[in-house]
């Protein structure tokens, strides 16, 4: 195989699997939007400082590195809870941190998409 088709190849399969990541962040973003008409909270993971720069209305600033000692305060959250960062990443990770500790959350990905 030469290394122009080789190339195009790689470019072909890269850019199927992008808009496959970008499907799936659109249906949990839909969940996301669904559970925020019932109340849901929004936690953003990112740092105070991104977090200044733009975050979603009435959002709550937890920096994902202050999950862990939050979580009393996350826990008396009754109407459910969503979890954003910018990409989704740090998000997925508290997400796991919140489930591991028996509260339950579901990734919004990045707050944009609210």
């Amino acid at each position: 195989m030469d290394n122009g088709l080789l190339i195009m190849l790689i470019c072909v399969l890269g850019g199927g699997f992008v808009i496959i990541l970008n499907e799936m962040n659109k249906k949990k973003s839909s969940k996301a939007k669904e559970m925020l008409e019932s109340g849901s909270v929004v936690i953003d993971v990112r740092t105070p400082e991104e977090f200044k720069s733009g975050h979603y209305m009435n959002s709550i600033n937890i920096p994902l590195d202050k999950i862990e000692s939050s979580l009393d305060k996350i826990k008396s959250y009754d109407n459910g809870i969503i979890v954003v960062c910018a990409s989704g990443m740090r998000s997925a990770k508290a997400k796991s941190i919140l489930a591991k500790n028996n509260i339950e959350s579901t990734n919004g990905v990045s707050w944009k998409n609210l």
